[in-house]
């Protein structure tokens, strides 16, 4: 598709599309929002890199503020039939919490932003320290730990 045809069904002017693809300005999510529904690609497609392995995990920047540290980071992606619930968390040094599995096609997405969070799948730890997440299909027991010294506090997006 040429730029000017771009520009037309998205609605963002071609001196804009210019300058997104050049990488010279900075953009606004809804204009990113336009163009991905004008390509008819899903947002995240949009800007992960085109080498990614695992396509559930984006972790790109998608916007960056004009003031140093403002930023928007897509950290990844997953498919929902239903709903997403989002949760705030916090587990205080030496807490433990035992799930049950639940139903085949649920997912979680945990994003830790204060001490480390160990989660066990099948008897196998996988820690999340601050600043990091982790994905996974939660059809199988699972359980939150922190073993840290300090509490373990995350998001905790569940994908029904």
């Amino acid at each position: 598709m040429s730029q000017a045809a771009l520009a037309e069904k998205s609605g963002v002017s071609r001196r804009m599309l210019v300058a997104i693809e050049a990488g010279e300005k900075n953009v606004s999510l809804t204009t990113l929002d336009r163009v991905a529904e004008a390509l008819d690609v899903a947002f995240s497609d949009l800007i992960q890199a085109p080498d990614a392995r695992d396509p559930s995990r984006i972790n790109e920047l998608a916007w960056a503020g004009k003031i140093l540290g403002s930023k928007a980071v897509l950290l990844s992606k997953a498919s929902a039939t239903r709903e997403v619930e989002q949760w705030e968390w916090c587990l205080q040094p030496g807490e433990i919490y035992l799930s049950q599995p639940d139903a085949e096609g649920y997912s979680e997405q945990l994003y830790v932003f204060e001490g480390c969070l160990t989660l066990m799948l099948s008897d196998q730890p996988q820690k999340i320290d601050a600043g990091e997440f982790f994905m996974f299909a939660s059809n199988q027991p699972y359980s939150y730990r922190n073993d840290g010294d300090v509490a373990a506090r995350f998001v905790r997006n569940v994908v029904i």
